[in-house]
């Protein structure tokens, strides 16, 4: 399994994402999604879906690698954890106006909503 630099995992299998979106919770902006759910492990695994809809194979892997790293940026870092982040048309746009601080400052927004009980 890929870990980054923090030593996280990676959601890979197709079971494993639809285990998170069933039994995770979930919680939404304009641009972005983020589903979480707790996990045995004591590391954090993180899943990026973006789907054709929000631009070409360039796009779609730029997102995927921002999205990566901003999630990587966040502290403190959540543990105990599986997040997938569904990027949503017009994401690319709003990044390149609002900047990548914008883009962290929503995800650990949404993160925080989806594993607040």
């Amino acid at each position: 399994m890929a870990t980054g630099a923090q030593g996280r995992g990676r959601l890979t299998r197709s079971a494993e994402f639809d285990a998170v979106y069933r039994r995770g919770r979930s919680s939404a902006s304009r641009h972005l999604v983020a589903y979480a759910f707790p996990s045995e492990l004591a590391e954090v695994r993180l899943g990026v879906a973006v789907s054709r809809k929000v631009g070409n194979a360039v796009v779609r892997n730029r997102l995927k690698r921002q999205l990566r790293e901003a999630f990587d940026a966040i502290e403190p870092q959540p543990s105990h954890l599986d997040v997938v982040l569904v990027a949503r048309p017009g994401l690319d746009e709003a990044v390149e106006t609002q900047g990548f601080a914008w883009l962290q400052t929503e995800i650990s927004e949404l993160v925080g909503k989806a594993t607040a009980t």
